[in-house]
């Protein structure tokens, strides 16, 4: 009997230590366990997409609201999502794909997208997304994968500013990969044309890397340097404070656009870093009491609102990268799976802060640009005219 307790405590401890040794090898090498069931094997060269998606039809837009009624908001947004879909077989999404159409409206657009709602109608589309597999490797494959997602967007900008109409002042959100996205479409089809410039509200990247000597003062889209003003970028990532791993993964893995559209690296230039507690690209530190709101908004309705925590975090912009202190509330730190990691957040620690910018910013364009209604215009009788001015 003492022999036979003997021999299961050996093979306990035996099977203990083999557990170990696994769990610290999946720890040892999740990111290349991920890559390796993530990776599409077959190189992009030879690689056949999904079919083009049609802007035309309706099922091409995750959101694309109707004709404008009274009561809609002065502007519209052009929303480009972040990644949803994880890869396996394909470099890029098709747009139809159940997993991601779910993690796309129950989490993506409920957190980044709805903020944005109360300046402007919301249009997202639909577009063959680079796989969650690009963000794990800087391979040529993975970065023309990613390039490729462009040609989508830009088709569907195009697709929404014939919609709106030529005077509708708008706004540009994308975040992560859309915000990668984002910044290529203000470098292709705004910086040159001052007309279409002139609508443009704000042009909010988050989660995104864009190098700030791109957006200097004088530059044809300058960084937003207070709250109070329009036409600006609005661009940062973010870390925690004590995140040193993630810190030096952005500044060594981040890829932006070169001036004839390809990915590079960053090679030493430092990233636009937007606080959006202070609501301008500076590097004063923003206390948590200035943070209006952040909310787990997954799984609600489009046109709810979540419920927000105030408070939550600090933020200080660092060399570039807008580090933010441990947020109080464990519904807003990270959780999930490995590949979780790699996507946004299902929650936005800046949920009320960017819609009370948003709202600011769309005011000031509005201010600065609706010209006060002239006497003359107003009727042909003298006292008419004074009477609709004094009323």
């Amino acid at each position: 009997m003492i022999a036979l307790r003997g021999y299961r405590l050996v093979v306990a401890l035996l099977v203990g230590v083999i557990v170990l040794i696994v769990a610290g090898g999946l720890i040892l090498w999740r990111d290349d366990i991920l890559q390796a069931f993530l990776d599409p094997k077959i190189p992009f060269a030879v690689y056949r997409p999904p079919p083009v998606p049609d802007y035309a039809d309706a099922r091409s837009w995750a959101r694309l609201p109707g004709s404008l009624e009274p009561g809609d908001p002065p502007a519209d947004v052009f929303f480009i999502h972040p990644t949803t879909f994880d890869g396996g077989r394909d470099w890029n999404g098709p747009i139809r794909d159940s997993s991601a159409e779910r993690r796309l409206t129950q989490t993506m657009l409920p957190n980044y997208a709805a903020p944005f709602a109360a300046a402007g109608r919301v249009f997202v589309p639909r577009y063959r997304q680079a796989s969650l597999y690009t963000s794990l490797t800087l391979f040529d494959d993975a970065l023309e994968a990613r390039a490729f997602a462009y040609g989508d967007v830009d088709r569907a900008f195009s697709a929404f500013l014939a919609r709106v109409g030529p005077d509708r002042p708008f706004i540009i959100v994308g975040a992560e990969q859309g915000g990668l996205l984002a910044a290529r479409l203000l470098q292709d089809r705004l910086a040159g044309e001052a007309l279409l410039r002139r609508r443009l509200i704000a042009a909010y990247l988050i989660e995104t890397v864009t190098p700030a000597a791109d957006h200097a003062a004088g530059s044809p889209v300058p960084a937003c340097f207070v709250r109070e003003e329009s036409g600006c970028v609005a661009a940062w990532i973010s870390a925690q404070r004590l995140d040193f791993e993630r810190a030096a993964r952005i500044v060594s893995r981040s890829v932006v656009w070169s001036r004839d559209g390809r990915l590079v690296g960053l090679a030493g230039r430092e990233p636009l870093c937007f606080n959006p507690l202070l609501g301008a690209a500076s590097d004063a530190d923003a206390a948590a009491r200035l943070n209006l709101g952040a909310a787990n908004a997954s799984g609600l309705e489009w046109g709810a609102r979540p419920g927000f925590m105030a408070r939550q975090v600090s933020a200080r912009c660092v060399a570039g990268i807008l580090r933010i202190g441990q947020p109080r509330s464990a519904a807003l730190r990270p959780s999930g799976d490995w590949a979780s990691r790699f996507r946004a957040s299902p929650y936005n620690l800046f949920w009320a802060d960017l819609e009370a910018d948003s709202k600011t910013r769309t005011h000031v364009w509005l201010t600065a640009h609706t010209k006060p209604p002239s006497p003359t215009t107003l009727s042909g009788h003298p006292g008419a005219n004074q009477k609709a001015l004094s009323g």
